[in-house]
């Protein structure tokens, strides 16, 4: 139960920080369900995370359809900095192209960071991006 507690409490600092950021962010649990995100994510989404909900992680991705900047080819699920970042627990940053729910395309710079409640409790991960031609 304690296990249990200190995963919520780390997922619920993680949402309280990224509603308070100006910066687009995402909070997904350890199995990579999307908890949150926030307003200045609602630009790329086209959503607010009410009318979206919770949903796994390679559908919230695959929505996007990242790809390279170099050639445009469609990026894997486990070339993704979330999917990275959840796998292998680890942080990441990288740079892609991505189609906006309007149809726009935006360069992005994505970083995804895992989260721990202790050295060996992975709970989730957190993803910030912004515009990276801006």
């Amino acid at each position: 139960m304690s296990a249990t507690r200190h995963k919520q409490l780390v997922l619920i600092l993680a949402r309280e920080l990224a509603s308070n950021l100006a910066t687009p962010t995402f909070i997904a649990d350890e199995q990579g369900l999307l908890l949150f995100y926030n307003e200045a994510a609602e630009g790329v989404v086209g959503a607010a995370f009410a009318e979206v909900g919770e949903v796994p992680m390679d559908e919230w991705t695959t929505s996007f359809s990242p790809r390279s900047l170099a050639d445009s080819t469609p990026l894997p699920p486990e070339q993704r900095p979330a999917r990275i970042a959840l796998d292998a627990q680890r942080p990441v940053h990288e740079r892609f192209r991505v189609t906006t729910r309007d149809g726009s395309e935006q360069d992005v710079a994505v970083t995804a960071i895992p989260l721990f409640a202790h050295a060996d409790e992975f709970v989730g991960i957190i993803v910030i991006f912004w515009r990276a031609d801006a």
